[in-house]
């Protein structure tokens, strides 16, 4: 995780905003995120409670700054697919591999969290919509380059296959965080099976009776 610079904020500063981002995911997984408070993260941070507020108010606040690390994380990646003379579905496995079925459960689990405290919050709904939001027009357009290079079919939708990625990422983070003998490489050879499907136009949208 790489801090997300601000002008006129010095390296240090961005990096102790860091730490305690990272120091806050611990306290969210630790406590559950409705539970945790700025206190909770202080102390996982090592630092008062009064030092803490200096670079963040609120616990909303340092959900936004996740999602914005998490953003500029998702466009250096997709930046990297869509790069000239990228092999669009060898780096589609490998983003399934390492961005989603790499993460550490600690940090899928503090994702759920996230989630969660969406359906109470407002304010982190709204935030985790336009990540939500920002993903699914890099996916679209994976998809449309896909498309374009014959590396998907013709018939495939892509924001239809945006959608749906997102969705099938969201169950296996919820699962990911919460079966504890969840199987890493059985699970990525049926989400690849899914992913080879998806590119062959196999998986499209359809009627409540069966028609597609």
């Amino acid at each position: 995780m790489s801090p997300v610079p601000f002008p006129g904020r010095r390296p240090a500063e961005d990096n102790r905003r860091e730490r305690i981002i990272e120091a806050a995911e611990r306290a969210f997984v630790r406590h559950g995120f409705h539970a945790a408070t700025m206190s909770h993260v202080a102390e996982e941070a090592a630092m008062s409670a009064g030092n803490l507020y200096r670079y963040f108010p609120s616990k909303e606040a340092i959900v936004e700054a996740l999602c914005a690390l998490d953003q500029e994380g998702a466009g250096d990646s997709f930046a990297t697919l869509l790069a000239q003379g990228c092999d669009l579905r060898k780096a589609a496995y490998e983003a399934l591999r390492d961005q989603v079925l790499g993460k550490p459960r600690e940090k899928v689990r503090m994702i759920v969290e996230i989630w969660a405290e969406a359906g109470r919050n407002p304010r982190v709904a709204e935030m985790t919509r336009a990540l939500d939001v920002a993903v699914l027009g890099k996916l679209e357009r994976l998809f449309e380059a896909a498309k374009a290079t014959g590396v998907a079919a013709p018939a495939l939708g892509p924001r239809f296959a945006a959608r749906f990625f997102l969705t099938f990422v969201g169950g296996l983070f919820k699962r990911m965080a919460t079966e504890p003998e969840f199987d890493r490489s059985a699970e990525a050879a049926m989400a690849y099976g899914v992913l080879n499907a998806l590119f062959a136009g196999a998986i499209a949208p359809g009627g409540e009776d069966g028609s597609q």
